[in-house]
């Protein structure tokens, strides 16, 4: 019988773990550098703020933020805001709803607490839509959509043509001007950074549009003709609207760093949206005779609570990607971690813990 010959690890080259010692913690930077050196998804929580301070620092690389999930109505844009605000973001790609809420919240409207003894259909007859634990007041809704109009009306994109991120821009345009309250749009227009929302329609702020589009139809309608419209004809003034337009501008502003890193909260159409641009690139290049880089993701740091063996891209891991063209491997570079945790318990102590290191490096040059 053949007998195993036990290592000590060591001489194998393998990392030792460190058991985590709060009296050598001083800041949140420290806790999560000892986190890394535990197991589980504080070890991952650790990896993750160690990846995002080497993509942050690494001034060759343009970073896009991808954002699902109700962030902004559960208090979370002000760090996004920070992020655009130090440079440490190039673009968003987010889901619509998640912009819409952030606007009511930047135009001076509240958030609330959802009260356990209220049923749905109390909450849905005193205008209050829920979202698991917090309230957005329908009422919110209407004021955001009267901005949307205002600026519908009074700003036009180039070749009259809107996009998402033209829109975005000009949303944000309107909040810098206006001096209105923080928001991920105003941090974003000032800094220069895109906003995409690639599933437009699917949001508040798509239905502000066709509203927009269906009053101006009927302000040429007499009441008979109102009442007699069909939907098509209502909607016969709707804006032009191409989403293309966000597809190639994407493509453009990431090829122009030597880098790309993403940072995803979430998952859904915004992470994919954002990752499939190498293959974009690479079937472009093989069924049109082009011959472009693909950019491919070299950092990765993803925070979301959904599992792998579902099979839905949210879940799915870096290395998936990188059988599809989309990132790295590690072989070849790439720096990646995920972190299977809801976003509102670590996202917090990431950004704090990796801020405290880019202000510890910049007081050290």
């Amino acid at each position: 019988m053949q007998h195993r010959k036990l290592h000590d690890g060591r001489s194998d080259g393998l990392k030792p773990l460190v058991s985590l010692n709060l009296d050598n913690v001083h800041n949140f930077s420290d806790l999560l550098a000892a986190m890394s050196d535990t197991a589980f998804s504080g070890r991952s929580a650790g990896e993750a703020a160690r990846i995002m301070a080497n993509m942050f620092g690494d001034e060759s690389c343009g970073v896009v933020m991808t954002i699902s999930g109700a962030m902004t109505v559960a208090k979370q844009g002000k760090m996004v805001c920070d992020l655009i605000d130090r440079d440490c973001v190039q673009a968003i790609v987010a889901t619509g709803a998640l912009i819409a809420h952030g606007l009511t919240e930047s135009i001076g409207l509240t958030h609330y607490r959802a009260d356990a003894n209220q049923t749905d259909e109390e909450l849905f007859e005193k205008g209050y839509n829920r979202i698991y634990d917090t309230l957005e007041m329908e009422a919110n809704l209407n004021d955001l959509s009267e901005m949307v109009a205002n600026v519908l009306k009074e700003e036009h994109p180039d070749g009259g043509v809107w996009s998402s991120h033209t829109f975005c821009r000009a949303i944000g345009k309107r909040l810098s001007e206006k001096d209105l309250g923080t928001g991920i749009l105003r941090s974003a227009y000032e800094k220069g950074v895109p906003v995409f929302i690639p599933a437009f329609t699917d949001s508040e702020l798509g239905l502000d549009f066709s509203t927009w589009a269906i009053t101006a139809t009927l302000q040429n309608l007499s009441d008979e003709e109102k009442k007699s419209a069909t939907l098509q004809q209502t909607l016969a003034n709707t804006p032009p609207f191409n989403p293309f337009l966000d597809l190639f501008q994407y493509a453009e502003r990431v090829k122009q760093f030597e880098h790309l890193g993403i940072f995803t909260i979430g998952g859904g159409v915004p992470r994919n949206w954002a990752q499939q641009v190498g293959p974009f690139i690479d079937v472009t290049n093989d069924r049109c005779g082009t011959d472009f880089v693909p950019p491919r993701f070299r950092y990765g740091v993803r925070i979301c609570p959904e599992p792998v063996h579902w099979g839905g891209l949210s879940g799915c891991t870096y290395s998936e990607g990188v059988s599809w063209g989309k990132f790295f491997s590690k072989a070849d570079g790439g720096q990646f971690a995920e972190v299977y945790s809801d976003a509102t318990v670590i996202l917090p102590l990431l950004i704090k813990a990796v801020f405290e290191r880019m202000d510890a490096a910049a007081a050290t040059k």
